[in-house]
């Protein structure tokens, strides 16, 4: 092996040794900490109370059924909104003819503020015009009146919503109606609250 070729193995050598003892040496002060969060969601819990919307019998033109619905917010979220959905079948008496109209055109429903606040009418309509409104429209017309006196439906809590019925007499001939049965069927929907910074 020539000179140059062993110089410049020496060289790269060394070069290559500094590198690697280079490289072990170099220090510096570090220091680390960690943190953890929890995100656990709220519930919505709507029930009412009783289940049964109203069971008359016997009833005619002219009458009247008052029914207190009790809300109660089981959850640990408030209710902000509350959605209600309605339908209903009616069923003729056994060998009558079929209607010419809907029974639901014939009974009114009146939304009352509680009675200790004096009965006063939020919403009135019969149970056909109900029926073809959408939850949004009856939230508007009956549960944002009543639920922004109360500023929602808080978390445990509940409170009443009244609600009138009545068999309409039109003074008009209402026969076709005798012995018919109409069954109800109320669906509510609670929606949460606007967000909040926590």
């Amino acid at each position: 092996m020539g000179i140059k070729k062993t110089l410049a193995l020496g060289v790269a050598t060394a070069a290559l040794g500094f590198t690697l003892v280079g490289g072990g040496t170099y220090a510096y002060f570090s220091s680390t900490t960690e943190t953890s969060g929890t995100f656990a969601s709220g519930t919505l819990d709507l029930s009412a109370s009783p289940t049964t919307i109203i069971n008359v019998s016997n009833i005619k033109p002219g009458d009247k059924a008052v029914r207190n619905f009790k809300l109660v917010n089981n959850g640990t979220l408030d209710i902000g909104r509350v959605l209600l959905s309605t339908d209903y079948t009616v069923t003729n008496r056994a060998g009558a003819p079929e209607n010419t109209d809907d029974f639901g055109n014939h009974i009114r429903v009146n939304f009352l503020v509680n009675a200790d606040k004096g009965d006063r009418v939020i919403y009135s309509t019969t149970l056909a015009e109900l029926k073809k409104l959408t939850p949004d429209a009856v939230e508007n017309k009956v549960f944002v009146p009543w639920l922004e006196e109360r500023g929602g439906l808080k978390a445990g809590t509940s409170d009443l919503l009244t609600v009138e019925f009545e068999f309409v007499d039109n003074n008009a001939d209402q026969n076709q109606f005798q012995g018919d049965a109409l069954q109800l069927t109320w669906k509510f929907e609670a929606k949460q609250g606007k967000g909040e910074q926590k």
